[in-house]
């Protein structure tokens, strides 16, 4: 079984909820725990209650996995993908909405190129544009995979 065939599959406003949370310093356990038992702080920007009340009390078992192992994203938007990278990294993608070439620019360090890379949803691809050498970040685009054809 491949590492893609083990992560869970959540959604995108999850997935942007789980590493809003992240950013906070929690360890796995206790994101778990609080989100489990609905201690959540409230910052204007997502509501909560939302992950506490669905996935994590209806789907227990893969909240817990994707906290914990990694997740795949079931379906990203081009506006998703910028919010989750600003999210997960805390930096500020370009976001290009042009017909036919619509794209998501970032500088990513390899790890994080990692990360993203197993969270996209099918059907998205990144493409490099500066490599990132050492602790250098690179540059990526996040294009859908039809413009790659």
């Amino acid at each position: 079984m491949t590492e893609s065939t083990k992560r869970v599959r959540i959604s995108q406003w999850d997935a942007l909820m789980l590493e809003s949370l992240r950013r906070l310093g929690w360890s796995d356990e206790e994101l778990i725990h609080r989100v489990q038992h609905n201690e959540l702080p409230t910052d204007g920007q997502f509501d909560y209650a939302e992950l506490a009340t669905g996935l994590a009390s209806k789907e227990p078992e893969i909240f817990a996995s994707a906290v914990t192992d990694g997740y795949q994203i079931k379906y990203n938007t081009i506006r998703g993908i910028r919010s989750w990278i600003t999210a997960a990294f805390g930096r500020e993608p370009e976001l290009s909405l042009e017909e036919g070439s619509e794209a998501v620019t970032s500088e990513l360090t390899k790890a994080e190129y990692d990360r993203l890379e197993r969270v996209l949803s099918l059907g998205w691809v990144i493409q490099e544009v500066r490599p990132a050498t050492g602790d250098a970040a690179g540059l990526y685009r996040i294009v859908p995979a039809v413009q790659t054809v």
